[in-house]
């Protein structure tokens, strides 16, 4: 049994130092409530939208190495705590720039994902690799950040490398998809006005372009690779955005068995039964799979066909 809590919080653009006094008071409700592993959201040191409209001379400012002061707090937070962090900055490493996440443990080791398909500005580059890794808690953990678990491949391949609990931080909800039936804009008034109007804020987070856009896809993800996902995403204002919130915690039938109750600053805690992940649905489909029959998954050049290829997803606009 691991027990594990996802947060969502509105981040302050540019103020990692604000943003890290969050994360210490957020990470200390979650661990006194039990929690050995807490997922803070993608970017959540430093903000996240606003950051395509930075020069790359101000991006290199506010980027910071995995050794570097805020993930060195980060990490000595985990050690006092005695708990797993995972935390969202923007690094820095020979010269590139990465869309990054940090998951500090108890022990002092510090596993980094860089985000395989970064898209916020043309100055950072996008990983190369997937971060799979071993825990204190009888679970092999993944990361994929935000876009990285739109596409299926990547978290089957994140499954097939061991993973039992995947750590999906976000910063989403309430994108301008230009898919006719994707998400759409909710208005920042909606959001502002959120004191005075909770039943319009409740509305616009749980409808089609927040809580029912990622039950169109989420928890296939879980159940179709039988682990569990620890979904963490922004909430409020995020440039000209609003982020949604709808941190959840799915298990490897596709359940949610614990979601934020509300459209604000908000901590999740529930047990994850690490049991169900042996005879889980998507494992057996795993173990059916025959490998010799997808080799188109991995010719470079296909392409959908033209008229399909009209409509397909601009990761710039999710």
């Amino acid at each position: 049994m691991l027990r594990a809590a996802v947060v969502q919080f509105e981040a302050v653009p540019d103020n990692p130092e604000a943003n890290l006094s969050t994360v210490r008071r957020l990470a200390g409700e979650a661990v006194g409530d039990g929690a050995q592993l807490v997922v803070f959201p993608e970017m959540c040191l430093l903000g996240y939208w606003h950051l395509r409209r930075h020069p790359e001379g101000r991006l290199r400012e506010l980027a910071e190495a995995r050794t570097g002061p805020s993930i060195t707090a980060v990490r000595a937070l985990a050690r006092e705590l005695g708990a797993g962090l995972g935390v969202g900055w923007l690094e820095s490493d020979g010269g590139r720039l990465f869309n990054s996440y940090a998951v500090c443990l108890p022990d002092g080791a510090v596993h980094v994902h860089r985000k395989l398909h970064a898209f916020e500005h043309e100055a950072i580059s996008s990983g190369d690799a997937f971060t799979v890794f071993d825990t204190p808690w009888q679970a092999k953990v993944g990361v994929l950040i935000c876009w990285d678990n739109n596409l299926v491949e990547n978290v089957r391949a994140t499954a097939l490398l061991g993973a039992t609990v995947l750590l999906a931080p976000h910063q989403t909800g309430g994108t301008n998809s230009r898919s006719p039936h994707g998400m759409k804009p909710i208005p920042l008034e909606v959001w502002e006005r959120r004191a005075a109007d909770p039943a319009a804020v409740r509305a616009a987070f749980d409808g089609p372009n927040g809580r029912g856009w990622l039950l169109r896809w989420l928890p296939s993800r879980a159940h179709d690779n039988g682990l569990f996902v620890l979904f963490s995403n922004g909430v409020g204002r995020d440039d000209d955005e609003v982020r949604t919130g709808n941190s959840m915690v799915i298990d490897p039938y596709g359940r949610i068995i614990a979601e934020t109750p509300v459209p604000a600053e908000a901590v999740v805690v529930t047990d994850l039964d690490l049991d169900l992940v042996p005879m889980a649905t998507g494992r057996r489909w795993i173990r059916g799979r025959r490998p010799e029959l997808y080799t188109i998954l991995c010719e470079p050049g296909n392409e959908l066909p033209p008229r399909e290829a009209r409509f397909s997803p601009d990761p710039v606009t999710r």
